[in-house]
């Protein structure tokens, strides 16, 4: 490999030579060999809009002329239309708490480019330099919580969300394929009442339906951003019309509609909003699970357990037990969000321990997992539609004869007979395996109405 020499304030360093990175990304990757993992390509996206928003400001305002800027822009749009150049963002989350090191890499990425474009060399900012021109008017303080909300929305609205609309439309075909059928009801998972098994699928949707409705709330808070704040929100360094600017050129670019952070300090000091929607996802992850253990409860068996509900048989279950399926789908969904649900907890500690004074010192930590688990979620909920709820099934025999030796039919009987009869009924008849309506003919209990229609399930809900 061939290297550059490269100096800075504190030194010289080589950087391999045809890299368009410069010497703060190579520090950076040098000092923070930890997880080998970056930012998705959706912040580096976010981040490439953003700088572009910049530009057009910055080129408004006369601060930056307008052959540079066209330099600047092609680069940008390099990224953005061609996605070149995604494999020049190499630096570890788990870096400076600001994300400066990601600031200062895509302001080398642009800033390299650019004078290539302009017939100048790499490495030797000029004519464009990567702070002066690239970072003109801003500070990673700004730069980087603006980029997590942008980030944010781009995977609420392209995957998040339309994911929980196909989940609530498979929910509404599962309510319409089951609304006539009545199952045993279990509290304490104890057998109880009967219950249509179109109304457990209702809780799944109302629930479901509820979450998307948080989140699309959560919006407001995303539109407000603090570009324009620079270091600690005071502004310093920055044109006075440059938020303004930034803001106009940030909503035509992305089709949200930003606007600036009244008190910029409080979206560079404390990532308040991040931490509500990541306790949306928390909601709609608890949610997520109730449906994916009472489906992988419902189908427990196919003999043993209580098999109400046929599971679609995608793969072999055991690599020792021939024939055997397992409800993977509802498995994996729950691993998702126990995963989600840690995220969030890491976020909160995040907010908490890192908003220290007039700089939240966690920002990568908390974009990483908030973007994390919005991808999680979003394909997992795809795979459960797809893989499993689409095809699921009532076993309608096995739901019936349950339904046939059920005692709690008994409780219909409360009003006419009081607790303490129906209960004396209800537990002579479990202790000689009986059925109630055989208990009551024994026990010979006259009743005005209908015993048949009485202890008729249907006629219970």
């Amino acid at each position: 490999m061939k290297y550059r020499l490269e100096k800075d304030i504190l030194g010289e360093l080589e950087v391999p030579s045809d890299v368009y990175w410069g010497i703060n990304t190579q520090r950076a990757i040098q000092n923070f060999k930890i997880s080998g993992c970056t930012f998705p390509e959706i912040f580096i996206f976010s981040l490439a809009q953003l700088k572009k928003a910049c530009l057009f400001s910055n080129t408004e305002l006369k601060l930056i002329d307008n052959k540079v800027s066209e330099a600047i822009l092609k680069a940008i749009n390099e990224i953005l239309l061609e996605k070149k150049y995604l494999n020049q963002f190499p630096i570890d989350i788990f870096q400076t708490g600001s994300g400066t090191q990601t600031n200062m890499n895509i302001n080398e990425v642009l800033a390299n480019r650019a004078n290539e474009l302009l017939g100048f060399p790499l490495g030797k900012k000029e004519p464009v330099h990567p702070n002066d021109h690239i970072n003109k008017g801003q500070s990673s303080n700004d730069v980087i919580p603006t980029t997590m909300h942008i980030s944010a929305l781009y995977m609420l609205t392209k995957k998040l969300l339309p994911s929980m609309s196909k989940l609530i439309e498979a929910l509404i075909s599962k309510i319409n394929d089951f609304n006539d059928i009545i199952k045993v009801g279990r509290t304490h998972l104890q057998d109880a009442v009967p219950l249509p098994l179109a109304m457990e699928f209702e809780v799944y949707k109302k629930q479901i339906e509820t979450s998307k409705k948080r989140i699309e709330n959560a919006y407001e808070e995303l539109y407000e951003v603090p570009i324009g704040g620079t270091a600690v929100g005071t502004g310093l360094n920055s044109h006075e019309d440059f938020s303004k600017l930034t803001i106009k050129y940030l909503s035509q670019i992305t089709s949200f509609p930003f606007r600036v952070n009244s008190v910029k300090a409080e979206g560079i000091s404390s990532h308040n909003t991040i931490s509500r929607v990541s306790s949306d996802l928390r909601l709609l992850a608890l949610s997520l699970l109730k449906m994916a253990n009472d489906i992988r409860w419902m189908g427990s068996g196919p003999r043993a357990g209580l098999g109400e509900l046929i599971l679609p048989q995608n793969e072999a279950g055991s690599s020792i037990m021939p024939g055997k399926i397992n409800p993977t789908q509802s498995e994996a969904l729950i691993q998702v969000c126990l995963k989600v649900i840690g995220n969030d907890y890491t976020i909160s500690l995040g907010e908490a321990y890192g908003s220290n004074l007039d700089l939240n010192v966690c920002k990568p930590l908390m974009i990483f997992s908030l973007l994390e688990s919005i991808e999680l979620l979003s394909n997992s909920i795809t795979s459960f539609v797809d893989h499993c709820l689409l095809d699921l099934k009532a076993n309608i025999p096995r739901i019936n004869s349950q339904l046939e030796n059920l005692l709690m039919v008994v409780t219909n009987l409360t009003p006419l007979l009081g607790y303490e009869k129906c209960s004396t009924i209800a537990i002579k008849a479990y202790d000689e395996n009986k059925s109630i309506k055989d208990v009551i003919k024994e026990m010979k209990i006259q009743l005005d109405e209908d015993l048949d229609e009485l202890l008729d399930p249907k006629k219970m809900v």
